[in-house]
């Protein structure tokens, strides 16, 4: 595994770190984030929010600041890095593509449920045309078997992705099964494979490294686990340890540190750590974003988060559906009330 493989780093910070902070980035929390990332030489910044191109929502959670303007501050300030977005079809459209492409991003990543690939046909499509680099990225893919994941991720190929991604959204994949995952994908599907993790289950890091051994040569950080959830694998740790093993990002490791301390670090609300909710996401298997609005429904309802975030995994719940958290709340305080017990 050591040696001069290259391996190619997109910070997410400033998209699934959206969640982290109720989506209140404000512009100039993005200008200093991107500049500072641009300066350590970090290659691709995902901006939007954190459920993609026009996420913001009373469903999803509503932005302080029109995603487009973070957008357009990340670009200006960017001498080398390129700006990505994130699309979740059936939220972002077509027309959110095209805007973002006018503003000069340069990369879109197209999200869905690992097991519906074929939304994304014409998404994929159209970034393509646009001249993006395009990246397939199949979410809570925990949720289906190596042979299914194949299947979609040839789909996402054959539409013209770039990249497609194995996506761990509720951090709930085990080292073996990323392993497996990454394997069969590289049997199998023609393009680069790309790894995201988040850290429910303090795998983040093994995970990826995993992921890098199998042959994943695209992998996703969030500077100071700055993520949904307990955050994503830590880009200035992973960075480090990548330098250790002899494989190069071409990131200078000090401006990470630097930035991780200096610009990232105030921004966070509480510090990023495995908390009882985020290690029951991982536990579980449910959408990493799910977390805070889990924790506000458990406090309307006056009853305990972990068993709205277990009864949701219990009901495979996905990404999009995060109005089933009020139904599933109102339920669990029904059944509270009456005696019928929940665990």
């Amino acid at each position: 595994m050591s040696g001069n493989r290259e391996i190619i780093i997109t910070e997410v910070a400033l998209r699934d770190g959206s969640h982290a902070i109720n989506h209140q980035f404000t512009v100039e929390q993005v200008i200093d984030v991107a500049r500072a990332l641009d300066e350590a030489n970090v290659p691709y910044i995902e901006v939007s929010h954190g459920d993609g191109l026009a996420g913001s929502s009373l469903q999803y959670g509503l932005s302080r600041t029109d995603e487009l303007k973070l957008i357009e501050a990340a670009v200006s300030v960017c001498k080398q890095a390129t700006i990505g977005v994130l699309l979740l079809p059936g939220i972002g459209t077509i027309k959110d593509l095209n805007t973002a492409a006018q503003l000069g991003v340069g990369m879109a990543r197209i999200a869905t449920h690992v097991t519906e690939a074929d939304v994304s046909a014409q998404h994929i499509a159209r970034s393509k045309e646009l001249g993006l680099f395009t990246v397939g990225f199949l979410m809570m893919s925990h949720m289906a078997a190596p042979e299914k994941l194949v299947e979609q991720a040839k789909l996402m190929e054959s539409y013209g992705a770039d990249v497609v991604y194995v996506v761990d959204s509720a951090g709930a994949l085990l080292p073996d099964q990323v392993a497996e995952r990454i394997r069969a994908l590289k049997q199998s599907v023609g393009v680069p494979i790309g790894f995201h993790a988040h850290n429910n289950l303090s795998l983040a890091m093994a995970n990826t490294l995993v992921a890098i051994k199998e042959g994943a040569t695209r992998i996703d950080g969030s500077v100071r686990c700055l993520g949904a959830g307990a955050g994503n694998t830590q880009t200035e740790v992973l960075v480090a340890v990548l330098e250790r093993m002899g494989i190069q990002t071409g990131i200078d490791l000090y401006k990470m540190m630097d930035l991780a301390e200096e610009i990232v670090a105030p921004i966070l609300q509480v510090p990023q750590e495995i908390t009882r909710d985020s290690l029951v996401l991982g536990y579980a298997g449910v959408y990493s974003s799910f977390r805070l609005h889990a924790e506000r429904a458990a406090k309307r309802f006056g009853i305990d988060s972990r068993d709205i975030l277990i009864e949701l995994g219990r009901q495979k719940a996905v990404g999009g559906q995060e109005d089933m958290i009020i139904d599933v709340a109102a339920e669990i305080a029904k059944k509270k009330k009456t005696g019928a017990g929940t665990r």
